[in-house]
């Protein structure tokens, strides 16, 4: 990855965009901002539900923000909880992220950043659905 990461810079709107999270049932408000190709910095936040199967990660409103804002790729993720300290994505979310950033995406850690395929080994990919057409 040639661009520099603002790590703190990403922490910081993480955490504003979990401020902005709708979390009525467990109260863990959750921000995600990314670093695109283009050097724009998107974000998202967690949307809780009733039924708590149909709640929205942060990284879901993240990825949407990043194809309603005109597409692109993501280079570096920052997923914190209200309190600013870094969140690690679900499983869901961690193949839903390889999508955008692919496995060298970087992600924010208590231990420094982590490229995305040591947290998603042997993942699912669009080359697993080509090897399978008919």
């Amino acid at each position: 990855m040639t661009e520099v990461v603002n790590w703190d810079e990403l922490r910081s709107e993480a955490t504003d965009a979990a401020r902005r999270a709708y979390a009525p049932y467990s109260g863990l408000r959750v921000g995600a901002a990314a670093l695109l190709d283009d050097g724009e910095i998107i974000t998202g936040c967690n949307v809780e539900n009733a039924s708590y199967g149909l709640t929205l990660c942060a990284e879901c409103g993240l990825v949407s923000n990043l194809f309603d804002s005109g597409g692109g790729r993501m280079l570096a993720v920052s997923i914190v909880a209200g309190d600013g300290d870094p969140l690690m994505p679900c499983g869901r979310c961690r193949q839903i992220l390889l999508e955008v950033g692919g496995a060298d995406l970087q992600i924010d850690s208590d231990d420094g950043p982590r490229r995305l395929d040591s947290l998603l080994p042997g993942a699912y990919s669009e080359a697993d659905l080509a090897e399978r057409k008919d």
